[in-house]
């Protein structure tokens, strides 16, 4: 059973925040009486949630910062949701593996302290954006655990809080009264029009379908033996973190990277101490068997979450129970079954999760309806990237309609009409076609080159973030790729991807090409874009510090591996190019070439093989014409070049507006390099958010550039604009918008270059 002279405290604590609470400070090697005041400490929290005021005053949670020797960050968070799952989950990569016990604490609420390595924990906090924290580190790796936070943080915790290449998620509607409780809830009547909040554009019209799953028994079978039980649990946690991963991989195919990360939280999830602790308690001290100690735990997690003041946490919830689900799974022998679907229709569900979401058969599921759910859930995400129409919030009636009742769903209206009329069904199924229409014609029209009027040609690639995006990009018209970002292969890992890994990677991408231009950006990180094996100590601006091809020369193992993997693949396949970021010195692309040229020298290989640089820096911008004596093609990123130029950081919602759009300024610096270019024969692309804003697109072809690089869906629109413009017209108007007063003016001459006017 367990020490049978093992001490045992009862402390009047609230059981799900105090079990969550007590679970951080005994982890961190808290005394018995400190994990005791630590869970009493949650009470207060508690009480002040349900509104009463006689809770106790908070006891003094156990600091490590008592012992005199830890070091301490201030932070004050900055993005638009504060720590939620994904930024959470890179702070726990970020804490974590470095011989270090760390510490948060929300100082502006008073909140904590609570360990850094347990995700669950951290949600406890409630941060939000604005809120300052306060991280503790004790141990030989405090510094590097605090520098590792610290750079994560400059980075916003890694959150696009713009829209990014993806689908955007919608603006969050004011937020609808409270659905009546769903006993008391009328069915809705035919006809009748339940509304909710859009998160996926699309119609879809089809008969109500539920989810069909074997709900999970946990066994009541008595235990084995603690040692039997551990031993049960530890292989089911294991096997539902090769179910996330192939989760993860499915994601990151049909959606993306970005939608994708939210399997990594799902993965700490799994061995969340928060979670992990009590489970393992039970078992130890309870004599429950692993099911039922791993059921409690999960459902307490969930609960905790359910206990926070902020709307999107309390979200989370549908992730502890998403991942609980699946380990609970397989302790019960049913492993990772997923629900189905009796046949094709609308999917009606009170909620989903997301691993439940990234399950769904598109075949089967032509649209989305919940009672539940916001916007910004996880499950609203992924059906975006899915491209699923999807409603959420719908209200509980939604639920009392019967399944194979007609619906007709509008992702973009936010509207499920119920048992709708012959003549509304009519007008959707038109307006349906009409969109899959056009739909199918631009993608026709994309697959061919893009030329102007007067048969300009200028090729339009894609951006790639991972190697299953390659046939995607081929089938929405890209005629090769423009940027692939290796940085796919080194994120969330702790040691560096070996050669062969590489190539293995590498060449899956040239193979879906065909032949088509494969251009590889080496490794783009740094102190803004931390990696676990290449520890970095903070800097004052990360922006302007060692990262791209300054990190990889000071790492030269690193850069030499990913060379030999390219070189190798460029033998094997036509088409492939390398291409080095955040140059801005003559004597880098030296440093860079002499190694490219080392290693073909021991491969014994020499492929053709353009070099090429990023035009990140305005000092390239301005030299182009000596770099061009160095390099076979420039490939300009807008982004960065943009905020340089303008000295606005296009993450700091204060000053970003000053770097978005065709800024005259950077449209003056992309002349200056198609004329350096142009003088030593040398091509010039485009990788930039510029490049897919077909406004802007018409703007860089009039500048004389001959490749345009974005994110796959929008290369349709971007070539439909190209073939509208004369390339004369384009120049001079292109010339008109360098002299303009601002990017505004910019677009409205493209606007009127596009149009014909």
């Amino acid at each position: 059973m367990g020490d049978p002279d093992a001490r045992v405290l009862l402390a009047d604590a609230p059981l799900v925040e105090g079990a969550v609470a007590a679970a951080a400070a005994a982890r961190g090697g808290a005394s018995l009486e400190e994990v005791a005041a630590e869970a009493r400490g949650a009470l207060r929290a508690k009480a002040a949630q349900l509104g009463t005021d006689d809770a106790p005053a908070p006891e003094a949670a156990p600091a490590i910062a008592d012992a005199g020797d830890a070091e301490e960050l201030r932070l004050r968070v900055g993005n638009r949701l504060g720590l939620h799952a994904r930024p959470a989950a890179r702070f726990v990569g970020a804490a974590t593996g470095r011989g270090a016990e760390v510490q948060v604490v929300n100082a502006t609420t008073g909140r904590g302290p609570v360990s850094a390595r347990s995700l669950t924990a951290l949600a406890t906090l409630g941060v939000r954006q604005g809120h300052e924290i306060v991280v503790r580190a004790r141990g030989a790796g405090a510094q590097a655990a605090l520098a590792a936070i610290q750079a994560l943080a400059d980075d916003n915790f890694g959150d696009d809080d713009g829209n990014g290449d993806g689908a955007a998620a919608p603006p969050a509607p004011a937020t609808p009264a409270a659905p009546a409780a769903p006993e008391t809830a009328a069915a809705p009547a035919p006809g009748d029009a339940l509304a909710g909040l859009p998160v996926s554009p699309g119609i879809a019209i089809g008969p109500v379908r539920r989810l069909l799953a074997a709900p999970l028994a946990v066994p009541e079978d008595p235990p084995e033996s603690p040692a039997a039980e551990q031993d049960r649990l530890d292989r089911a946690r294991e096997a539902a973190r090769a179910d996330l991963r192939d989760a993860r991989a499915a994601i990151a195919a049909r959606a993306g990277e970005g939608e994708a990360a939210i399997f990594d939280a799902h993965l700490l999830l799994v061995d969340d101490e928060a979670l992990l602790d009590p489970a393992r308690a039970a078992i130890d001290r309870d004599a429950r068997n692993a099911a039922q100690a791993w059921d409690a735990a999960v459902r307490a997690g969930a609960e905790a979450y359910r206990a926070t003041d902020d709307e999107y946490l309390r979200e989370r919830a549908a992730d502890v129970l998403d991942v609980g689900r699946r380990v609970l799974g397989h302790l019960t022998g049913a492993g990772a079954a997923r629900a189905t679907l009796d046949g094709p229709g609308v999917l009606v569900a009170a909620d989903l999760t997301p691993g439940e979401t990234a399950a769904l058969d598109r075949d089967l599921v032509h649209g989305i309806a919940t009672a539940h759910g916001s916007a910004t859930s996880h499950a609203a995400i992924l059906s975006r990237a899915l491209g699923i129409p999807a409603v959420v919030g719908l209200g509980p009636g939604l639920l009392k309609v019967p399944d194979g009742t007609p619906l007709l769903l509008d992702g973009e209206a936010g509207t499920v009409v119920v048992d709708p009329g012959e003549d509304a069904v009519a007008d959707a199924e038109r307006r349906r076609a009409e969109e899959a229409r056009i739909r199918a014609e631009r993608r026709e029209r994309a697959a061919a080159p893009a030329a102007t009027r007067d048969g300009r040609r200028i090729e339009v690639a894609a951006n790639l973030g991972a190697v299953d995006e390659a046939r995607a990009a081929v089938a929405h018209g890209a005629e090769g790729v423009g940027l692939l970002r290796t940085e796919f292969l080194f994120l969330g890992r702790a040691d560096a991807p070996g050669e062969e890994e590489q190539v293995a990677a590498l060449s899956g991408v040239a193979a879906a090409l065909g032949g088509r231009p494969l251009v590889i950006r080496t490794l783009d990180v740094g102190a803004d874009k931390p990696l676990a094996f290449l520890p970095q100590p903070p800097e004052e601006n990360p922006f302007l510090g060692r990262r791209g091809i300054r990190l990889a020369l000071a790492f030269p193992d690193v850069l030499r591996t990913q060379l030999r993997a390219i070189v190798r693949v460029a033998a094997e396949h036509d088409g492939v190019k390398v291409m080095f970021p955040m140059i801005a010195a003559l004597h880098e692309v030296h440093a860079a070439r002499a190694m490219l040229d080392e290693v073909r020298a021991e491969l014994g290989l020499d492929p053709p093989l353009e070099v090429g640089v990023m035009v990140e820096v305005p000092a390239v911008a301005v030299a182009a014409e000596r770099f061009a004596r160095d390099v076979d093609f420039f490939s300009i990123g807008t982004n960065d070049l943009a905020q340089y130029t303008v000295a606005a950081e296009r993450g700091n919602e204060h000053v970003a507006q000053l770097a978005a759009g065709p800024v005259p300024a950077v449209l003056r610096l992309v002349a200056s390099v198609v004329e350096g270019a142009r003088a030593h024969g040398r091509w010039v692309g485009v990788c930039g958010e510029l490049a897919g804003d077909p406004l802007a697109a018409a703007l860089l072809a009039g500048l004389g550039v001959d490749e345009l690089s974005m994110a796959p869906p929008r290369i349709p629109d971007v070539k439909e604009a190209l073939r509208g413009i004369d390339s004369g017209d384009a120049q001079r108007v292109a010339r008109a918008a360098c002299d303009a007063d601002d990017a505004d003016a910019a677009r409205r001459l493209a606007a009127d270059l596009v149009a014909g006017r």
